[in-house]
């Protein structure tokens, strides 16, 4: 698929912006639907600077339908970014994300049955999983959940089914969702409804299950982006991060524009069609390893995590990729190594303005007994 126009949902955002600018290195035209959330572009949001020139930007909400057949005119693929992201936020306010991810996708969907495209890739995500996959005494895979009461006690750790430790392990696509939040549920629904809707219709449609992608453009003053953006905003702003439980929960991060490389091979290769692929590292770090080695990159060493020892209601303890499939059917390698990309996040760091609003976000979940 060369030189074709494609449309980005949520296309002026931090994934959004980055996978325009590797569209338009590639020879393809880009036009992007973006609603310029305040929450992620702040209040009275203009284009972004950042928003490469020969993006044709469209302002609009994906829940109009109006604005989503507009913005399909001419238009050979889509790749469907547009979402309200946020565990913690998700659980506060569910009509919202309800209303974006589900009732957003609807409309996409309603429309490219009345005009269909070549191709559909969806964002989905790792948080739909819950709880990653695990490895008992025995060997065996196994997946597991932690008891609220097990969480008030501060036993962080999963236990197997006769009490004894587990070995968390890389998550495949074969693990079964168990859906610990609103916006985990969300992203269940929107990957599903396009892969239904594109076998019932003949849309070429593939899910992306993204793991925590960092980067530049990130929104560092939306305290419900990703954990690298947030610990960021804190640095600049001269406070430790907070890490929640004890930090040694296991995440895998993978950098933007190898998450950008993913989805525009997910819009070429031929027998990526109906296919549930996760999109990560194929590595794995503790939060507490990340938030000290952020600090090393941003020359804020002294600054040292506070480890908070609480939890937030909707987060699962380890989760990170098996990226197999994803390296079989793509031919998919992540080509940014984890340090390289935290350089470079430092770098565009630098001269960055960032509202650190942590502290109100956590006593926002705290007055609503989502964080215990």
């Amino acid at each position: 698929m060369n030189g074709r126009r494609i449309l980005i949902t949520g296309g002026a955002g931090f994934i959004g912006s980055h996978l325009a600018d590797h569209l338009l290195a590639h020879g393809h035209a880009v036009r992007a639907l973006d609603v310029l959330s305040p929450q992620v572009h702040g209040p009275g949001a203009a284009r972004p600077a950042y928003l490469a020139r020969e993006v044709e930007l469209q302002v609009g909400d994906v829940r109009d339908p109006e604005a989503v057949r507009r913005a399909l005119r001419g238009v050979d693929a889509v790749v469907h970014l547009a979402a309200a992201v946020g565990v913690g936020q998700s659980m506060y306010e569910v009509e919202r994300y309800v209303g974006v991810n589900d009732l957003g996708t609807a409309t996409l969907l309603q429309a490219l049955i009345e005009r269909p495209v070549e191709r559909l890739v969806v964002a989905s995500s790792m948080s739909l999983y819950g709880e990653g996959l695990y490895r008992d005494a025995r060997g065996r895979s196994v997946t597991a959940e932690r008891t609220r009461a097990q969480l008030l006690a501060r036993r962080w750790e999963p236990d197997g089914e006769d009490g004894a430790p587990l070995e968390p392990v890389a998550t495949p696509e074969t693990k079964p969702p168990a859906l610990a939040s609103i916006y985990a549920l969300s992203k269940y629904d929107q990957e599903r409804m396009s892969l239904l809707v594109g076998e019932a219709y003949g849309i070429a449609t593939v899910a992306l299950r993204f793991f925590n992608v960092y980067g530049t453009r990130q929104a560092l003053s939306n305290p419900y982006t990703g954990v690298l953006a947030i610990f960021a905003a804190r640095y600049l702003n001269g406070r430790p991060p907070l890490v929640n439980e004890d930090g040694l929960q296991r995440r895998d991060f993978v950098s933007v524009r190898d998450v950008a490389e993913a989805c525009r091979l997910a819009l070429t290769v031929p027998g990526a069609s109906g296919q549930v692929l996760n999109v990560g590292s194929g590595r794995s770090f503790t939060v507490l390893e990340v938030a000290e080695r952020l600090a090393v990159a941003v020359g804020r060493e002294e600054l040292r995590p506070e480890v908070t020892q609480r939890y937030r209601v909707g987060d699962i303890r380890h989760c990170f990729a098996d990226i197999s499939r994803a390296r079989a059917v793509l031919g998919y390698a992540p080509a940014v190594a984890f340090d390289d990309g935290l350089a470079e996040l430092a770098g565009w760091l630098e001269g960055q303005i960032a509202h650190d609003r942590v502290g109100e976000a956590s006593a926002e979940l705290a007055a609503r007994g989502l964080s215990l």
